[in-house]
This record gives C-alpha cells, sequence and structure tokens, in this order.
C-alpha cells in the first residue's frame, strides 16, 4: 500500500504496526513485544479468535484519524460518539486482520539441524542459528537435549564450532571440527572436547590443510580413531585451499566439454573428493586418553580419473559412509565414462580407508554384482552394523533423474548379483539405514504429500509393502537408539523443528520438542492451521493442501492463493520451508491451495511419470480442475480475486497459465525463475533432464519442445494479467535471459509487470536479507491485485522494500 502523506496525524502501512503515525512507530514495536509476551505467557496461539479479542492493543494517539481514509484530525470534527463508533470500527477490522507469520518472523526464527545421540541414546546435540534483522548476522550455538525429560541445555555458542560428532569410546566425549586454523589460512581444526566442561576440557588433536567438512568417525579395535571428511581437490590429489592457491593473473575460462557450469558454479580443474584420515590414542601421564594425529589425509576418490564425491550441487556427506570397523569407506560418484552433462547415471564404490587399493564400483558396468538394464542414478550407501554388506538405492534409467528408486544389498567380497528389496513397492524411497540388529532397513520415503519411514526386512523380496510407523509431517534425519527405537528429526507445515522417538513395531512414543511450542515467531501455529482434500484430475485424483489464515472463520470469504510447485517431479510436502512457506502467504489473508497435480512424487511411479511430454497436458488440466473444484466447493474461498504463484517448473506453469484460459481468473502471477521461451531450454546446464521431458535434442524434436512454448506468439497474445518475474544472475539451470525475455514481452504487451533480480543468488533466494526483499515484494505483488493490501493495513506491501524501482517510463 502506498504510504499515506506526512501531514500530522497521517498514517503509514507496516507489516510491523497497524494504523500507526510515523512518530509512533518505535511505540508500537515495544507495545507489539509486550502483546507477544504476553501471549506466550498465556499458552494461547495467535488463531484464536479468544486471544485476540483479550490481549490485541493499539498504540492509538490522543487525537487518532478514524479511519485511513481521513488523513487529517477529526477528533473536533465529529461527534465524540461517531469517533468511538468509528474507532471501534478500525479496532475490529484490525482485529480481524491479526497476521501470525510474518516474513520477518519466517527468516528469523530458530534453524535446527538434525539432532544425534549419544552412544547410550540418553542425550543427543544439535546445533541452532538464527538471524537478527537488528544486528544483520546469524548466531550459532550447539545445544544438548535430554532423551527422557526434552530438557535443552546449551553446549556451546563458540562461533568457530562448525561440526560436533559423538566420538563415541563414552558417552560424553566429543570430536568437532574447528572452523579457523591459525597455522593454515583457510584450514580447519579437529579438536576434542567433553559435553560436561566443553570449553575447559577441550584440546587440539589435528591440523586439516582446507577448509574440510561432512565429518564421519569410527572407533576401531586399537583405541584410535578413523575418520572422513570432504573437499575440493587437485588432481594429484593435493587438498584445495582457496587462501593459499595460486590464482592465475588472467580471469579467463577455458572448457572443451561440458559442463561448463553447474547450479551456480562455473566448473574448474578443482573438484569434490572424501579424504580419509587417522586420530592416534595414547595415554597421557595421568592415564587419559588423548589424541593426535597420525598423518597425513588420504585422498580416496582422485586415483580414478573423472571420479568426485560428493556430487554438487546438492552432495553432502550422505554420499559416502564409513564401516563400523573402520576398514572400509564407500562414496557415490557420477560415471567417468560417460558425458556429466548427458547422462545420470552414478555408482558407489567401496575402498579401503586407507587409500592401499583404488576404489571400486561395486554396481558399475562391469561389476559382477550389477543387476541386469540398471544404470541410473545411485544414492545413500550405508555400511551394515558388522560392515560386510552396504546399501545403496539406484534408479534404472540412465537419464531419467525422478526415476523409481529401488533398494538393493551387496556383500562384500561376493560376486553374486546385488539382491534387490521390495522392487514391485510403489514408493521412490531417499534415504536407507540399518537398524541396530543389522536385519532390517529403515527407508525415508514420500508418500502421499508426506516425507515417512518404513521398516523393510534385510530379506525382504519383490512384493512385499514396507510398514510404516510415522505418521504425520516429513522426517528430515533419523538414528538408531541402543534399544532398537529412532530418534527422528522431522518437520510440518507448522514447525520447522519437531524431536521425537519412535518404535519401528509400534510407531511414534514421544515427542520431546515441538518448535512451534517453544519459538516465539511461530508460537501459536499448529495442525488445525492446515488441512487436504482430494479432487478429480484429468485422469486420477489429485491431492491439495489447503492453508488457513490465523483466525480463520468459515462464516467469511478469503482470496485464494493458488501455489504451483516445481519439480517437475516433485510435491508439496507436509514439511517447513524458510522460501516457500504456504503459512507466510495465508496469514496474509488468503486460504492457500497447494496441489499436487500430474508430475508430483510420492503418489506412485504413474502419477510421476506422466508428464514425460506433457508439461502443459495433464498438470495445467489437473490445475484447471482443482482451480474449478475451489470455486464449487468451498464458500469460503474468493476464487474472483485469487492470486498464483509458482517456481522453476511452477514458473514455466504460470508462464503457461499467462497464455491460456486460466490466467484470466486469477488477478495477478509471480513467476520466480521460471522457463518461457521453449528453444532456449539448451541453454540449461543438466542436458539429460530437458532431452529426458522432451524425448530427445530440440534440433531432433523441435515440436515437442514448441508444444508447450509458453513463447508461442498465439499465447503471448493472451498475456494480459499483472505479473511479478524474479531471476537470478547465478541461476544456470534456468538462465537469467529467460526472466529478461519474459519482462520484455510483459512490458512491451503493457501488461502490469515488475522484475526483481538478485545478482548473487542462483535458482533459491538463500541470502536473509535478500529473502525479505523477495518476500516483500511478491506478497506485496499479490496482496496489491488480490485487495489484500487495501482491507488489511498489516499486510506487507511493495513499499516495505527499502531498495529503489528504476523506471524509467515516461
Amino acid at each position: 500500500m502506498p504510504s499515506a502523506a506526512t501531514q500530522d496525524g497521517a498514517f503509514v502501512s507496516s507489516p510491523r504496526s497497524c494504523l500507526t503515525p510515523r512518530g509512533n512507530r518505535k511505540i508500537a514495536r515495544a507495545i507489539e513485544s509486550s502483546v507477544r509476551l504476553s501471549r506466550l505467557g498465556s499458552g494461547e496461539g495467535i488463531g484464536d479468535r479468544t486471544w485476540a479479542q483479550k490481549n490485541v492493543t493499539f498504540p492509538f494517539p490522543r487525537q487518532m484519524p478514524c479511519s485511513p481514509v481521513f488523513r487529517g484530525n477529526l477528533s473536533g470534527l465529529l461527534p465524540l460518539a461517531i469517533c468511538i463508533l468509528i474507532r471501534w470500527t478500525v479496532l475490529a477490522a484490525a482485529i480481524g486482520s491479526v497476521v501470525a507469520l510474518t516474513p520477518e518472523q519466517l527468516i528469523s526464527a530458530p534453524r535446527r539441524s538434525e539432532a544425534i545421540p549419544n552412544p547410550s541414546g540418553n542425550v543427543a546435540l544439535f546445533s541452532t542459528s538464527q538471524y537478527s534483522f537488528e544486528s544483520h548476522r546469524s548466531t550459532k550455538w550447539w545445544s544438548l537435549i535430554d532423551l527422557e525429560t526434552g530438557k535443552v541445555s546449551q553446549l556451546t555458542n563458540d562461533s568457530n564450532v562448525s561440526e560436533v560428532v559423538w566420538l563415541g569410546s563414552n558417552d560424553s566425549g566429543l570430536l568437532y571440527i574447528n572452523g579457523t586454523n591459525p597455522d593454515v589460512p583457510g584450514g580447519v581444526e579437529l579438536w576434542i572436547s567433553d559435553t560436561a566442561h566443553f570449553a575447559q576440557s577441550r584440546y587440539k588433536a589435528a591440523s586439516l590443510p582446507a577448509s574440510l567438512s561432512g565429518l564421519k568417525i569410527a572407533n576401531v579395535e586399537s583405541g584410535d580413531i578413523h575418520f572422513l571428511v570432504y573437499g575440493q581437490s587437485y588432481g594429484n590429489g593435493t587438498a584445495y585451499n582457496e587462501d593459499v592457491a595460486v590464482k592465475p593473473h588472467s580471469t579467463a575460462r577455458i572448457y572443451d566439454s561440458i559442463y561448463v557450469r553447474h547450479w551456480d558454479t562455473w566448473l574448474t580443474t578443482t573438484f569434490n573428493a572424501v579424504f580419509s584420515g587417522v586420530l592416534k590414542a595414547k595415554k597421557d601421564e595421568k592415564s587419559q586418553t588423548r589424541y593426535t594425529s597420525a598423518g597425513p589425509l588420504k585422498n580416496l576418490v582422485a586415483s580414478v580419473k573423472n571420479l568426485e564425491s560428493p556430487y554438487p550441487p546438492y552432495g553432502d556427506s550422505s554420499d559416502y559412509d564409513l564401516s563400523a570397523d573402520g576398514k572400509w569407506a564407500v562414496f557415490k560418484s557420477k560415471a567417468p565414462e560417460l558425458p556429466r552433462a548427458n547422462h545420470t547415471a552414478s555408482y558407489i564404490y567401496l575402498v579401503p580407508h586407507d587409500g592401499s587399493q583404488k576404489p571400486r564400483a561395486i554396481n558399475g558396468p562391469d561389476s559382477p554384482g550389477t543387476p541386469k538394464g540398471v544404470r541410473g542414478d545411485s544414492s545413500s550407501p550405508a555400511f551394515s552394523p558388522d560392515g560386510k554388506r552396504v546399501a545403496y538405492l539406484q534408479m534404472a534409467d540412465i537419464s531419467y533423474e525422478a526415476d523409481h528408486r529401488t533398494l538393493y544389498l551387496h556383500t562384500i567380497g561376493s560376486n553374486k548379483t546385488n539382491a534387490a528389496l521390495v522392487k514391485n513397492w510403489d514408493r521412490s524411497s531417499d534415504t536407507v539405514k540399518w537398524t541396530a540388529d543389522g536385519k532390517k532397513l529403515i527407508a525415508g520415503t514420500e508418500d502421499r504429500a508426506r516425507g515417512k519411514l518404513f521398516l523393510i526386512p534385510a530379506d525382504a523380496g519383490d512384493d512385499l509393502v514396507p510398514s510404516n510407523f510415522t505418521s504425520g509431517g516429513t522426517v528430515n534425519a533419523h538414528h538408531k537408539l541402543p534399544d532398537g527405537s529412532v530418534l527422528i528429526t522431522s518437520s510440518s507445515m507448522w514447525s520447522s523443528w519437531t524431536l521425537s522417538i519412535a518404535n519401528p513395531e509400534k510407531g511414534v512414543t514421544k515427542t520431546l520438542f515441538s518448535a512451534n511450542k517453544v519459538d516465539a515467531e511461530l508460537h501459536g501455529l499448529g495442525p488445525a492451521d492446515i488441512d487436504e482434500f482430494y479432487y478429480k484430475g484429468n485422469w486420477t485424483d489429485i491431492q491439495s493442501w489447503i492453508v488457513y489464515p490465523s483466525g480463520f472463520d468459515k462464516s467469511k470469504k478469503y482470496p485464494l492463493l493458488f501455489l504451483i510447485h516445481g519439480g517437475p517431479q516433485s510435491a508439496w510436502l507436509d514439511s517447513w520451508s524458510s522460501r516457500w512457506n504456504p503459512k507466510v502467504f495465508a496469514d496474509q489473508g488468503y486460504v492457500v491451495v497447494a496441489p499436487n497435480p500430474t508430475g508430483s512424487t510420492g503418489f506412485g511411479d504413474k502419477l510421476t511419470d506422466a508428464i514425460q511430454n506433457n508439461w502443459g497436458g495433464y498438470p495445467y488440466d489437473d490445475l484447471v480442475k482443482g482451480w474449478e473444484y475451489v470455486r464449487d466447493h468451498f464458500d469460503y474461498i474468493d476464487t474472483d480475486h485469487g492470486v498464483a504463484a509458482g517456481a522453476s517448473f511452477g514458473g514455466f506453469m504460470i508462464n503457461w497459465i499467462q497464455g491460456n484460459p486460466l490466467g484470466r481468473k486469477f488477478q495477478a502471477l509471480v513467476c520466480h525463475d521460471g522457463t518461457f521461451v521453449a528453444d532456449a531450454k539448451i541453454s540449461t546446464e543438466e542436458l539429460w533432464f530437458m532431452q529426458r521431458e522432451f524425448n530427445g535434442t530440440f534440433w531432433a524434436n523441435r515440436d515437442n519442445y514448441r508444444r508447450w512454448d509458453p513463447s508461442a506468439p498465439e499465447r503471448i497474445q493472451q498475456f494480459s494479467t499483472p505479473q511479478l518475474i524474479i531471476h537470478n544472475d547465478k541461476d544456470y539451470r534456468l538462465p537469467v535471459a529467460e526472466g529478461l525475455s519474459l519482462f520484455n514481452v510483459l512490458q512491451e504487451r503493457g501488461v502490469p509487470s515488475r522484475l526483481l533480480n538478485f545478482p548473487n543468488e542462483n535458482h533459491w533466494v538463500l541470502n536473509q536479507e535478500n529473502s525479505l526483499v523477495w518476500h516483500q515484494q511478491v506478497l506485496g505483488w499479490l496482496n496489491r491485485y488480490s485487495g489484500i493490501g487495501e482491507k488489511n493495513s498489516k499486510a506487507v506491501s511493495l513499499d516495505d522494500t527499502t531498495v529503489p524501482v528504476v523506471d524509467y517510463n515516461p
């Protein structure tokens, strides 16, 4: 909403305050803080209308304008009774537009890591980071949580502590990476400490030559510690350290093969590699065990040309594992014999921890254990507790990144074909771990818009249907406990971090921590904020989430906000997001509808696969039918003032909708990093993706690309709905020219439009300050055209952004 005039008594719109005079903003913030504290003390949620009636207070000045329409001081012009009546009308309207989760709260809410239990399973450690818009920096600290009582205590707030693992030899010993190294600029150190006296008992055990991370350890029979870390490597196996590397005088880049760039990075001659090391145990004069470095690190990857692990852009320590006895390591790498940009094929490599042998693929094209016809992406390698077997997931198709993942077991030293488990199960797992007894495996798997854990016997046949032992939300990580139960870190649409314990045979038995009950920023959120429904799509039933604003009242009407997910082989899950969070959108005053149309994952392979060469077909029809279902079945949703937004494939779909009849049903559209010109898809980096989605190259199968081209002249002629475009310079998945082309067309067509660009962001907007601007512009754009900006004075406005708008229109 535009700023009001600056004369005495004028009011301005602010996302933090309602109808607040310019001079009283500090007072407003102070009172808002006291309201938040009162809310925390009462235990009532902001979505509770009783709370709103009892506790909301506003800093009305002595001479308050009776309505935001009136800019002057009217107290002397109107009878007292009328003024009081108008004041109460304004107050009632303000109460009805309470915003529970603002962009600032979302971005500055604590963000926690997975919780990792100690050997006895009575305590777990985790990290927390939090950004402050006052100091404009993040702070990080490590905590312990008692797994019996749920009590949390701080371990350390030392900002140099970047990773911590349990030492394993006892219940309180810790090994951590110190992010600085005074002896080696750009290097890190390994330190030993204890939970009882973290600062007092710590000492340096090793100096590492570069910025290494992803620490995994094993306690070996001798008492030593074997460990793995990863970082950048030169071709000769030496760790790459940017701080001390010799820089060429020229900035030129020269390439003879693709990739040239990947995700947000131009490729160089360095690459990711897994390094192994040993900490030697010895007794000191007090008979206490102390650890020191046993020598330089060994590069486990570089001895075979073109291997790389973890594999970017998403690769991390889940791409490798260390056996419990410390003798073996496994890691994932792209197939070294195939062009990287044209295939998804990757293998799992087995290598001695000491690097005494070259790594060998256990499922490569020449491996005796490789199942026939299985050449796709491999992932999630995990040693069995006895170190004799390796579990992993693999796709069959060599160029389909969303192919079905099958669970395989490889027996070390065996030439038998790797055994496939539950091969006919119509779900595709993302992660796999062994149970403590080594008799079963736990697979993290999407299922009906949730991320669940399933129990699979290690001797399961093809037709067995695994049993699920979690329910709502999405599991982010899990760790086995000594009694056979599992410590689960999860999230949901209404809680950023939940810690619970589950028994694989009985389900969740205890919830230890829920962020929405602890964090002031999330307080009041709960399962009542969301629901789901199914409707008949183009060819099958389609699931959709529905997210309500705080203070939701079924007897009222709320504008529709239609969210379209990316991928396209992805899904809106019951999980927390700090980027596309449906609750933040809803709390502007919308009812959010987030469908999972054709192409979505977690509902069976048929739904996922049916989007191939069909981008503007089934998925578009599913969305049209979803919109019609909402219009016809939800009286409290106002589709006449609806808006829509999407990113990546969702951005493509927004552009497709703009040129089709559904585009006329929305008042505004938002496209984040979406494709626009069909032939421009060749500018992406992972060529296998487009070539698989459209059944070939764009020069051999151009009709397939142009069939679903939003930039076709007959579609551009339909463009008329106001549209915001976000596209970033470091997005090499869908280069920025796509956004610029779209903006040019909209401007030339005279369609109200705005371009938001971040030169230092990739396909996602991750910097907190940039994220705030993103939310202000996206929500402000939607609010302007949906009518929310006029009805809700606390709603986000385009004018909340302090970055100047460049406008050379005459």
